[in-house]
Formats: C-alpha cells, sequence, structure tokens
C-alpha cells in the first residue's frame, strides 16, 4: 500500500473554514506557531514549494475525546499482539517526510520545505513528537503533531500498511493519558476518526477546552511502547453494537 499523508487529521479545508491572509513563511517563528496553536489556530502550505502559508480557524472543530476513543476489536488485536513496534520520537523528520509524500488522488501536498524546517524546531525544543509505527527495521506508519501544556495538535498521519496509522493513533491517545493531556486536538473529522470516537465541536466549545488545557501541567512520556502503556490501551474498547470504521482513503 502506498504511503498516505492525511491531515489529522484532515487537512482538507472545508467550505466554513475561517482562514486569514497568506504570511511569508520567513515571517514565521517557531514561538510564533505555539502561539497560534496557543489561541486555536494552525497554518498549512498552499503547496511542497510555496514560501506562504495560510492560518485557519475552523467553524467546526475535530477533536479525539480522550476519554472516549473506542479500538474495535480487531484492531485492539493487532495492538496487543505486538507485531508492529511502536516508538516516539525517533524519526521525526522521516514521519513528516513520509506523511509529505504524494498518494492517489492527492499529488500535492501542504507540509511544505519551510514547514517542515519549522516544526523540526519545535521538535528539536520539545514541543513537537512523532509516533513510528516499525514492521522490523521498515517505517510502515506514524504520525506528528504539537504538544503545548495539556494539549497535542495532531498534524499529519501516514500508513504504508494496512492499520499502522490507527495503531500509531491508539498508542497516542493511550500515551496521552498517561501524561495527564486533556485535549486531543484533530482539527477537523474524517471517517477515519469518528469510527474511533472522533467528535465535532463548536469553536466556541473548542476554545474552552484549549483555554483548560493550557492551564494544565502534562507530561509528555518518555515510552510508547506496548509494554509501556498495555493497561491504557486495553481500557479502550468500541462499545457493543458499534462499527468500526474502514481504513482512511
Amino acid at each position: 500500500m502506498p504511503a498516505v499523508g492525511t491531515a489529522m487529521f484532515s487537512r482538507a479545508t472545508p467550505d466554513h473554514d475561517t482562514s486569514k491572509d497568506c504570511t511569508l513563511m520567513d515571517d514565521i517563528t517557531p514561538d510564533l506557531l505555539l502561539r497560534a496553536y496557543a489561541s486555536g489556530i494552525f497554518p498549512m502550505a498552499p503547496d511542497a514549494g510555496s514560501t506562504e502559508l495560510s492560518w485557519y480557524l475552523p467553524e467546526e472543530r475535530g477533536i479525539m475525546p480522550l476519554n472516549g476513543m473506542h479500538v474495535p476489536k480487531k484492531l485492539m488485536r493487532l495492538v496487543m499482539s505486538g507485531r508492529m513496534m511502536v516508538t516516539a520520537d525517533r524519526a521525526f523528520d522521516e514521519v513528516m517526510l513520509a506523511c509529505a509524500e504524494p498518494a492517489p488522488g492527492r499529488e500535492t501536498t501542504w507540509i511544505s520545505g519551510r514547514i517542515r524546517t519549522l516544526y523540526g524546531a519545535l521538535h528539536r525544543q520539545g514541543n513537537a513528537h512523532s509516533i513510528e509505527v516499525w514492521d522490523g527495521k521498515k517505517l510502515v506508519g506514524g504520525l506528528y503533531g504539537v504538544s503545548l501544556r495539556g494539549a497535542f495538535f495532531g498534524e499529519s498521519m501516514f500508513s504504508r500498511e494496512r492499520d499502522a496509522s490507527k495503531v500509531a493513533l491508539v498508542h497516542l491517545v493511550a500515551g496521552l493519558r498517561k501524561g495527564r493531556f486533556t485535549l486531543l486536538d484533530t482539527q477537523y473529522t474524517t471517517p477515519h476518526l469518528t469510527g474511533l470516537g472522533g467528535i465535532g465541536i463548536p469553536a466556541a466549545d473548542y476554545q474552552s477546552l484549549l483555554h483548560q488545557a493550557l492551564t494544565v501541567r502534562a507530561v509528555w512520556p518518555d515510552d510508547f511502547s506496548l509494554q509501556a502503556l498495555r493497561e491504557s490501551i486495553a481500557s479502550l474498547r468500541v462499545p457493543a453494537g458499534r462499527a468500526p470504521a474502514g481504513d482512511p482513503p
């Protein structure tokens, strides 16, 4: 299966989005990015070669309630089998590049070289993280995003093997719960996310959750392995009668 980079995670731009004027990338710093996220705003570039970005503030915001994720039995069996090894922050640059790879129906990407540089800087200062999924020594899935106090802002995910991005998301949620995070921002909703418990909420409600999360002193866990998160992962179960979602396109 070819790599699939999805905006966490869907960076498709709904008609109800509110966006500001484009800003030259040279004017953006890691500190400005963090201040934007703290205000509920996130950026993307028009294409891979662009030197500009646009700021987005959706009227409906996607979140994954950290106490409301539902993992279907088949996916839970895969996760708990340990067949795929999961790490954190081992291959941040590789994950970003994989999320930016072309895929059928999406030949361009909003993850430009300048965005990779900016988020790489956030990673080095401890405010951006990646989750990697490995099949042996092969990177087969993962995601990355921004961490700010008690909030994690999902940016993008990819799969090179079936369900690999879902495995990454399950480990992310379990790790955020362990680290006492209170908000996982997914930006928009997608069938992939809603099938696992993701919901859309009004912007005003999102701002309230964000404000609360920014008062929390959460800790990004050092270990996202199955061994470290087994108990937290096991608590994520799909309710009876709820149909699991398919893989993202």
